[in-house]
């Protein structure tokens, strides 16, 4: 039988990928999925834990939110990363310091 635990320790792997994802930071599309994995175990979380929720069913709710918000975020940050390798020719966070001073 699949536990809570078992969910949790899935969750926190998906949150570790994610993490090493932002963190390697090779190029802004591995950062948008790494962001993506952090998403998807928050989302596996709510999941699991409005499973216990039969009243409710308030974790499924919230997944059900944080998906929606998950996919917009998803549209804004390849819209802006279109426009980042429209203008730099690279989608390499490094090599783009014209904003910073």
């Amino acid at each position: 039988m699949i536990t809570l635990t078992h969910f949790l320790v899935v969750s926190a792997c998906l949150f570790c990928i994610g993490l090493y994802a932002i963190v390697a930071k090779r190029n802004a599309i591995m950062i948008l999925v790494g962001i993506e994995f952090i998403i998807n175990a928050a989302i596996l979380n709510l999941v699991a834990f409005g499973r216990y929720d039969k009243v409710n069913y308030g974790g499924q709710i919230f997944a059900l939110f944080a998906i929606v918000l998950a996919a917009a975020a998803v549209a804004v940050g390849l819209a802006i990363i279109l426009n980042l390798y429209r203008n730099y020719k690279s989608i390499n966070p490094d090599n783009i310091t014209d904003l910073r001073d």
